[in-house]
């Protein structure tokens, strides 16, 4: 019960300093500037400029009107992730519009473009990697791809598109380029949010003295391995390949004793986005822990 209380205080405080950011976001730099945007903000930017209304008020409207739309079309699980930003990111932006000073941090389009990208990228993708929604327009995407079986990437490009486009009509052509420039900063610094800290490197290793490297990888280095068994094309003779998880740090000392070891060594380096299981998200145990038994049998990947 504590460890579940635990998690959701976690996930509430992930979407309270998100919605915080995305909220500082929009009133430093996004409002003063004129920037276009998508999603409910854009949605909100438009109606304002006709309608001389409170952007925190019509950003909460277009919210609740989304969320009761999607709660009705895909469900309670939707309405639980996705009810705490509908109503907290309107709250959070009433307040930070009302700091002194902070409509006139910078009247550079540039620099604002920048940092609104920058700050919404980080913001959303904080709220995400909780588990949690930011809701807005994703939810007409969500609904759509659930009604016509439209894929949803495209969906939400489409959406966004659209709602960059009805602010063309009052905005001039610097404001239009500077909220792609935005939009592509924040689905860039997004997805580097949700994979920070958990991407790592993968080495594949294809030598004649497997045993030796597994060996050193496992008591030497304190890495994980998985053997694979392999068949090369040239002569079809039968071996082991060695697979190992490493973090990026670690890259130049292993590389520098596989090639101790066998100097003619074949390796292969790609990035993973992320790994999970013994070693990463669990407790790992270490080579020198285990048994004998184990160690003479003992492949293991942490």
């Amino acid at each position: 019960m504590q460890k579940n209380w635990g998690k959701t205080l976690f996930t509430l405080a992930g979407v309270l300093l998100g919605n915080i950011i995305l909220a500082f976001a929009v009133a430093a730099f996004i409002v003063p500037t004129g920037i276009v945007m998508g999603g409910a903000t854009g949605i909100a930017l438009t109606i304002t400029h006709y309608v001389p209304m409170s952007l925190s008020v019509v950003l909460l409207g277009v919210n609740v009107i989304l969320f009761l739309s999607g709660a009705f079309i895909l469900g309670k699980k939707f309405a639980v992730t996705t009810i705490v930003s509908t109503f907290l990111y309107p709250l959070c932006l009433s307040v930070v519009q009302k700091i002194p000073g902070i409509t006139t941090l910078t009247d550079n389009q540039l620099l604002s473009a920048i940092y609104a990208g920058v700050l919404m990228g980080i913001g959303i993708g904080i709220i995400v990697r909780v588990g949690a929604s930011t809701g807005g327009t994703d939810i007409i995407a969500l609904i759509l791809n659930k009604v016509a079986h439209i894929p949803l990437a495209p969906l939400m490009y489409v959406v966004d598109f659209i709602v960059l486009s009805s602010q063309i009509l009052f905005s001039n052509s610097e404001q239009v380029m500077y909220g792609i420039l935005n939009l592509v900063l924040t689905t860039v610094l997004l997805n580097k949010v949700m994979l920070l800290g958990t991407s790592q490197i993968q080495l594949f290793i294809i030598s004649e003295k497997y045993e030796e490297i597994r060996e050193d990888l496992l008591s030497k280095l304190d890495l994980g391995t998985t053997m694979i068994y392999i068949e090369n094309g040239y002569r079809h003779e039968k071996q082991k390949g060695v697979m190992c998880i490493i973090p990026n740090r670690k890259l130049y000392s292993t590389k520098e004793m596989i090639h101790s070891i066998d100097p003619y060594a074949f390796i292969t380096i790609t990035q993973i986005n992320e790994v999970r299981g013994q070693g990463f998200t669990f407790e790992r145990i270490r080579y020198q822990e285990l048994p004998e038994d184990r160690k003479s049998a003992g492949d293991r990947q942490s």
